[in-house]
């Protein structure tokens, strides 16, 4: 669960996967509009802010069985219980290899991991960002830990937009922090408390 910390990486990372035959994006960028990973259009300027909650949620993946409306409907909520009315967020639920890929150029690692934030907000109060999602790894952890593969992948959501907001995992005593508020963020918007996982 990282954040990759270069501005213009989800610009690059779009342009990437262009390169590679893959369709993404559906409307082309706005002069001085923000663009994340192509998987939707961030147009979000100051002035033409109203006060909104903007989710889209986009399947690139056939492995899982996934619940678009339903995942986009745990963004909005957790978005809300994080005490922000207005954001700009694109899910993208890829599988395994697309996702290595992902890891393996912003990160320098290259395995598969649970979820990838961009975050391209510009401090004007709008949260905005682009979070890829596993499915494969979804299900893989589900089965592990013992709940369902549609929970652990809201678990995931949560889990990029706190960092959306400013959380962040790398020490001990900030990934103890950001595991308590996942667990009150998912018991706010009706989800149950995320399990405890092994240590990697």
């Amino acid at each position: 669960m990282e954040v990759p910390r270069e501005s213009e990486g989800a610009a690059a990372c779009w342009a990437s996967l262009l390169a590679h035959g893959t369709q993404v994006g559906r409307l082309p960028a706005a002069p001085g509009s923000r663009r994340g990973l192509g998987w939707g259009q961030f147009a979000v300027r100051s002035e033409r802010v109203t006060m909104s909650i903007s989710v889209d949620v986009v399947n690139r993946q056939k492995v899982v069985r996934v619940n678009a409306v339903w995942l986009g409907r745990v963004a909005r909520r957790a978005i809300t219980a994080l005490g922000h009315d207005a954001a700009a967020i694109t899910v993208a639920i890829v599988n395994d290899a697309e996702i290595a890929s992902l890891h393996h150029r912003w990160m320098g690692l290259p395995d598969p991991t649970d979820v990838l934030t961009f975050d391209l907000s510009g401090g004007d109060g709008v949260i905005a960002g682009d979070i890829v999602v596993s499915a494969e790894t979804a299900r893989r952890v589900a089965r592990e830990v013992g709940w369902q593969p549609r929970q652990e992948l809201g678990y995931y959501v949560v889990h990029g937009l706190l960092h959306l907001t400013g959380f962040d995992d790398v020490t001990p005593g900030e990934r103890r922090r950001m595991r308590r508020k996942e667990r009150d963020v998912m018991v706010a918007i009706g989800l149950p408390a995320p399990p405890r996982r092994p240590r990697k």
